[in-house]
């Protein structure tokens, strides 16, 4: 597993930090975000760019540098394997991909002409980018996919790479998402949308999922990366397993552009509990998408409810992380096994009193001891993607 986030550098430092109760979330002080409604954001604990070779780094987005950091812990947490590059295959899911890209070289486009273009531009700006750089450091031949589903993009990456080796076509699979584009354009548009909390005096107290005063979700960035494995190749060499993923489950709402659908949501948690050859009685712990909007919020409360039940511990990452869009599904997925492995579920920062409508077994305060044997993460992007994986302890 490897992740590069608001919290830490790497998972470890993320997971240390969510479990202390940090916070991620911070005032933007650069010029660029003076008269802007929403003036917090999420930013990277380490810039990305400084862990790559100096001579790589013009020719990278921002979202493609944080793949490559979390891809490259992820390999080396793996082992490597050793594996015949034709059953190697990567998957890099993104919501907005190399977006700071095309905004900066259409504002050199704009002031200096077109000489003054990068040549790097088109790679830089791909969707397909981040997973291509990461398919380039590991030599995959497999093939190199880039599931664009919104904000459920990095939890689609590892369905598709587990569909992928089921169906026989790779061994092993390095699968995430990221996302980099904290931007006055970004941040004005979900703002524009009353999307984002306007908690500009408290920073570290506006990501509130769940909490009768949320107002909305804190925009933040980086990258998550695991590795997957057939079984038995796993077993054969010996590999370090963190846990099982032991089914998906994917569905879209057909409902609304933006406006979630619990229906939609509960179908996709019982489609990765039938995967899982598991029942909502099995599931000891869920990892809530939450963002901390007012509607969204309610609707995966009830979705939990109708498809799990009430008795699974909850909790909700992005309190701490912020929203890190196409990335946050592969990110919550490492801190779903974590808990898991560990027994322990991180608490939600920021709650302070459960809104209405609400009616989850939800973590406050402390960590809680949990000794779950499977676990949900849930991911639901605009669009009507909603992508919920399903971990087994081993």
């Amino acid at each position: 597993m490897g992740a590069t986030t608001p919290l830490g550098a790497d998972t470890t430092t993320t997971w240390e930090g969510l479990l202390a109760g940090r916070s991620g979330i911070s005032r933007i002080d650069a010029p660029w975000a003076a008269g802007l409604p929403v003036r917090i954001a999420g930013p990277m604990e380490q810039d990305p760019y400084t862990a790559v070779e100096r001579i790589r780094q013009r020719r990278l987005d921002r979202s493609q540098a944080a793949a490559l950091v979390a891809a490259e812990e992820a390999w080396s947490d793996a082992g490597p394997p050793e594996v015949d590059p034709a059953r190697l295959a990567v998957v890099v899911g993104t919501g907005i991909g190399g977006a700071l890209t095309i905004l900066d070289q259409n504002d050199r486009l704009r002031e200096h002409g077109q000489r003054s273009l990068s040549p790097y531009t088109v790679p830089r700006l791909m969707p397909n980018g981040a997973s291509a750089v990461v398919s380039l450091a590991v030599g995959a031949r497999a093939g190199t996919h880039a599931p664009t589903s919104a904000c459920a993009s990095g939890a689609e990456a590892i369905a598709v790479g587990a569909l992928l080796i089921r169906a026989g076509r790779a061994d092993v699979v390095l699968a995430g998402g990221t996302d980099a584009c904290l931007h006055p354009l970004s941040l004005g548009a979900f703002a524009r949308m009353r999307a984002l909390s306007l908690r500009n005096d408290a920073p570290d107290r506006a990501s509130r999922p769940f909490d009768r005063r949320r107002d909305g979700f804190v925009m933040a960035e980086g990258a998550g990366m695991v590795v997957l494995e057939r079984a038995e190749f796993a077993q054969a060499r010996g590999a370090r397993v963190h846990a099982a993923l032991a089914g998906a489950g994917v569905t879209s709402d057909a409902h609304d552009i933006t406006l979630p659908d619990a229906r939609g949501q509960a179908r996709a948690i019982g489609e990765a509990l039938r995967d899982a050859g598991l029942t909502g009685r099995d599931i000891g712990h869920v990892n809530a998408h939450a963002t901390g909007t007012p509607q969204g919020d309610v609707a995966e409360s009830r979705a939990v409810r109708a498809a799990v039940g009430t008795h699974p511990v909850v909790t909700a990452a992005k309190s701490a992380t912020g929203h890190l869009l196409g990335a946050s599904g592969a990110v919550e997925a490492i801190l779903t096994v974590l808990a898991l492995k560990n027994s322990v579920v991180p608490a939600v920062r920021n709650l302070e009193e459960v809104g209405d409508g609400i009616e989850l077994d939800l973590v406050t305060g402390l960590p809680r001891t949990a000794g779950a044997t499977a676990a949900l993460s849930t991911s639901f992007g605009f669009g009507g993607h909603n992508v919920v994986l399903a971990f087994t302890r081993v």
